[in-house]
C-alpha cells in the first residue's frame, strides 16, 4: 500500500508542519527561494486556495497534473491537492521525493471504493475491463485495466470496442453521464464526490430565475437532475476553456469553488457564481482540499516532509492502467 512514514505521522498530529510561520516572512519569496534551491515543482490542482495556485509552476486537473508530473526533471514534487494525487505522482516518478503539505487531505470518493471490497465485487464480472476514474487509491489503480480522468473519459470509452463490457468506477455519476453520451451500459460501482453531490437544484433554479442570462457550466460528477439542465458539462479544464471562448458575460459554476480564481483571472470582465449546495453556506468548497495552506507548503518544501512512498509491488501495478491513460491521451491529441 502507499504509505506516509508513521513518524512523520505523528510528527504531523504533534504540529510539527502546524509550525508558527513568522507573519513577516514573504512566504511567496521564500517558496520560490526554497525551490531553486532544491531544484523542486509545486503541482497545484484547480481547486486549491488562490495562494497556493499562484505559487504553483503548474496548474491543472487530474490529467494535466498526471502528465505534467511524468514529464518533470525535478527532484522533488511537492503536490498540493489531495492524496490520490501524490500518489499518482509518486507511481510515475519512484526515484523522485514525493512530498504533500497535509497528511489529512483526502477525497471523499476515494474513500467511497475500498480495494478490497471493489476486488470481491469485480469477482461477479470476470468478462468485464475495469475503467477506474483517477480519483481513487493506488490499490483501487492496481485492480484497474484503464485509468481515466473527466478530461478523457469519453476518448478513452470510445476508444474500446463497441462490444466489450465495462466496469466504471468508483464515480456513479460521472458513470451515468458517460453511459449517456457514449451508448453503452457500463456497470457502476456506486460511489461519489461529496462536493459534487451537495448542490441544491432548487437553489440552482431561483439563481438562474434572478440571472436568466447566465449559463449553468457543471461538473459531470454532478447528479443527473443538474446535469440535464447544465448549458455546458466538462471537467474543470474544460470549463475554465469554454469561458475563454464562450460569448457569455455571466455563469453558475457547478463545481468545486477553487476554480473560480482562475476563471476570474483569464476573464475579469466576466462574472461567476458559485452554484450554492443544499446547506447553510454560500458557496461548495471541498474541506479536505482546503486543508493545504500556503504556510504548510512553506513547511512542506522547507522539511521536505511528509513523503508519499510506496511499494514497489504496488507502484508498477497501479502503473499499467496509468499508462495506458497516458498513451489513449495522447493518441486522441488530448492535453492537460
Amino acid at each position: 500500500m502507499a504509505v506516509i512514514n508513521t513518524q512523520q505521522m505523528e510528527l504531523q498530529e504533534k504540529g510539527f508542519l502546524d509550525i508558527a510561520v513568522d507573519p513577516s516572512l514573504d512566504l511567496f519569496a521564500e517558496i520560490e527561494r526554497l525551490k531553486k534551491e532544491k531544484n523542486a515543482i509545486v503541482l497545484a490542482h484547480y481547486y486549491q486556495e488562490p495562494d497556493i495556485q499562484d505559487v504553483a509552476d503548474y496548474i491543472g486537473d487530474s490529467l494535466g497534473l498526471a502528465q505534467k508530473a511524468k514529464e518533470t526533471n525535478a527532484d522533488i514534487i511537492l503536490f498540493a491537492g489531495v492524496h490520490f494525487m501524490a500518489e499518482t505522482a509518486k507511481i510515475l516518478n519512484p526515484t523522485k521525493k514525493v512530498v504533500l503539505p497535509d497528511l489529512k487531505a483526502g477525497c471523499s470518493l476515494s474513500d467511497s471504493a475500498p480495494p478490497a471490497l471493489f476486488a470481491k465485487w469485480k469477482e461477479q464480472y470476470p468478462d468485464h475491463i475495469v475503467v477506474t476514474y483517477i480519483n481513487c487509491s493506488a490499490g483501487m489503480k492496481a485492480l484497474s485495466d484503464i485509468i481515466c480522468t473527466s478530461s478523457n473519459a469519453k476518448a478513452i470509452i470510445d476508444s474500446l470496442p463497441a462490444d466489450q463490457k465495462i466496469i466504471f468506477a468508483p464515480d456513479k455519476n460521472l458513470g451515468a453521464y458517460l453511459n449517456k453520451v457514449t451508448g453503452r451500459n457500463m456497470v457502476l460501482w456506486n460511489g461519489a464526490c461529496m462536493v459534487h453531490e451537495i448542490f441544491s437544484l432548487e437553489k440552482i433554479t431561483r439563481l438562474k430565475i434572478r440571472h436568466p442570462e447566465a449559463k449553468l457550466i457543471a461538473h459531470p460528477e454532478c447528479e443527473e437532475p443538474l446535469l440535464r439542465i447544465a448549458d455546458y458539462i466538462g471537467s474543470t479544464t474544460q470549463l475554465l476553456k469554454y469561458t475563454q471562448t464562450d460569448s457569455s458575460q455571466t455563469y453558475i459554476v457547478a463545481t468545486e469553488t477553487g476554480i473560480l480564481h482562475q476563471m476570474q483571472k483569464d476573464q475579469p470582465q466576466k462574472t461567476f457564481i458559485p452554484a450554492p449546495p443544499d446547506n447553510s453556506c454560500a458557496c461548495n468548497e471541498c474541506p479536505h482540499m482546503k486543508l493545504n495552506t500556503l504556510e504548510k507548503l512553506y513547511l512542506c518544501l522547507k522539511y521536505e516532509q511528509p513523503e508519499l512512498t510506496m511499494e514497489e509491488s504496488l507502484r508498477v501495478a497501479a502503473l499499467k492502467p496509468i499508462e495506458r491513460m497516458l498513451e489513449i491521451s495522447k493518441a486522441a491529441g488530448l492535453i492537460g
